[in-house]
C-alpha cells in the first residue's frame, strides 16, 4: 500500500497563523501543514514512473501527487469507496482496505467517544458536524470485537498528546514489528524540530515531512539503539521526572520504581506523590521499594527508578546513619551495592536524582554529610551509565564524556 503523507500539523498548521508563542516564532509560514493522508492501492506507484491504469486520475499539489480515484484520504472527507471498511473504538479510527491492509488513526483521548450529541430542533436537517477523525459524511460504524487489537500495517498518531498511548498499542500488539507508525497533528506542543525528532528517536516513530510517500510493504526503519543505563539529575522542579517518563512513554512494559514515603500524615507531600501517580500510564507496573540492587540484578523489562534522592533518605533512615556512626559504614555498603547492581544491569533503567551540589550549603552537619554522600554516589553511578544529562528549567542538558 502506498502512502502520500501531504500534510503532517495539526488543524492550524505549525507554525499556527497568529500565534506568538516562542515554538511557532522559529518556524516559517506553512512549514508543515494540517495533516492530511491518501492511501492508494498497489497498482499505482508514487512518485508516478508511468502511465495511470483505466480510470486513475491525479491532481498535482505542491508536496507530490494524490491519486483520486478509490484512493482513500485521511481525515475522511467522504464516503468510501467500495470494499474498504471503517470503525471508531478507543483507540481512533480503524481503516481496513480490500487487500487487509489496516490503518489506526489514533487520535487524542479526549476524542474517543464518537457518539452525536442530541440535534436540536432547528438543526435536524443540517449536515452531521466534523469529527476528529475527518469531515462531513464519512459513514462508520462502532468498532466490532473481531476488529481487534489486531496488528495494523500503519498507525497514524498523535504522539505529542500522551505519548504512552504508543507503548500501550505496543502492549496489546496493534503495533507490531512491521507496523510504520508516523507522526500526525504536530504542533506547538514541541519547542522544535530537533526536539520532535529526538523525542521520535525514543518512541520509535517516523516525524516525516511533509510531502513523503510511504511503502508500507518496504521494512520498518529500525529505531536507533537505547542507552542501557541512563542517569538524569537536576535540581527541585527542573523537569527531570517529567523527561524520564517522557525517556520510557514508547515501551510496552515499564517498571516504576517508586522510592520515597507515600505521605502518611503529610498532606503537601501527598498531593506531590498523588500528582506523580496521576501522570504515570495506567499500563505501566509499579514497585514501591528501597531494594534498588535487588530489582537492578532481576529486571527484565525497563525500569524508571524516581528517585535517587529519596532513596538515599531512606536508607539513612533504615541505617540510623543521620548522626554519623556505624550508620554511615551501613549507608556506604548499601550505597556500593547499588553502584554494583547499576554496574551489572541488564534492563534499561533510567534513573532520577537530585543535583545538590548548586544549592545553599545545608546548615547541620546531617544534611552536609546527605550532600556530599548523594554527590559521590551521582558520580560513581555516571561512571557507570551510557547516558547522563542535567535537566534545568525544562531544558535537557547532555552531558558526555
Amino acid at each position: 500500500m502506498k502512502v502520500l503523507i501531504s500534510g503532517t500539523a495539526a488543524a492550524p498548521g505549525w507554525p499556527a497563523p497568529g500565534c506568538g508563542c516562542a515554538s511557532c516564532g522559529r518556524l516559517t509560514p506553512g512549514h508543515r501543514r494540517p495533516t492530511e493522508v491518501t492511501l492508494a492501492d498497489d497498482s499505482v506507484r508514487l512518485p508516478l514512473t508511468g502511465p495511470l491504469p483505466p480510470g486513475h486520475q491525479v491532481s498535482s499539489r505542491p508536496t507530490g501527487v494524490t491519486l483520486a480515484d478509490d484512493s482513500v484520504r485521511l481525515p475522511l472527507t467522504g464516503p468510501l469507496p467500495p470494499g474498504h471498511r471503517v470503525s471508531t473504538g478507543p483507540d481512533g479510527l480503524t481503516l481496513t482496505t480490500p487487500g487487509g491492509e489496516r490503518v489506526l488513526y489514533a487520535a487524542p483521548a479526549a476524542s474517543h467517544d464518537t457518539s452525536p450529541p442530541a440535534p436540536s430542533p432547528d438543526s435536524r436537517d443540517a449536515p452531521p458536524p466534523a469529527d476528529r477523525y475527518g469531515e462531513r459524511g464519512a459513514e462508520r460504524v462502532p468498532a466490532r470485537a473481531e476488529d481487534g487489537p489486531a496488528v495494523c500495517d500503519l498507525v497514524l498518531i498523535d504522539v505529542l498528546d500522551r505519548p504512552e498511548r504508543l507503548g500501550d498499542l505496543r502492549r496489546r500488539g496493534v503495533v507490531g514489528e512491521r507496523t510504520h507508525v508516523v507522526a500526525v497533528d504536530i504542533d506547538h506542543r514541541v519547542p522544535t524540530e530537533a526536539e520532535l525528532a529526538r523525542r521520535a528517536a525514543l518512541w520509535g516513530v517516523r516525524a516525516v515531512p511533509d510531502g513523503t510517500v510511504l511503502d508500507t510493504g518496504e521494512p520498518v526503519p529500525g529505531r536507533p539503539p537505547r542507552p542501557r543505563r541512563t542517569l538524569l539529575l537536576g535540581g527541585a522542579r527542573s523537569g527531570k521526572s517529567a523527561e524520564a517518563e517522557l525517556r520510557l512513554a514508547g515501551e510496552p512494559e515499564v517498571l516504576y520504581v517508586a522510592t520515597g514515603p507515600s505521605g502518611g500524615g503529610d498532606a503537601e507531600w501527598t498531593r506531590r506523590v498523588q500528582a506523580h501517580r496521576d501522570r504515570r500510564p495506567a499500563h505501566w507496573g509499579t514497585a514501591e521499594t528501597t531494594d534498588l540492587a535487588g530489582l537492578l540484578r532481576t529486571a527484565e523489562v525497563p525500569m524508571l527508578i524516581d528517585g535517587l534522592g529519596t532513596w538515599l533518605a531512606a536508607v539513612f533512615d533504615e541505617c540510623d546513619a543521620w548522626s554519623g556512626g556505624d550508620g554511615r559504614d551501613a549507608v556506604t555498603a548499601r550505597c556500593d551495592e547499588l553502584v554494583a547492581a547499576w554496574r551489572q544491569a541488564r534492563a534499561q533503567v533510567v534513573a532520577v536524582s537530585d543535583e545538590v551540589g548548586l544549592g545553599v550549603v545545608p546548615a547541620t552537619s546531617s544534611g552536609r554529610m546527605f550532600r556530599d554522600v548523594l554527590g559521590r554516589l551521582n558520580q560513581r553511578l555516571a561512571l557507570e551509565s551510557e547516558d547522563v544529562a542535567l535537566v534545568a528549567a525544562g531544558r535537557l542538558l547532555p552531558l558526555p564524556i
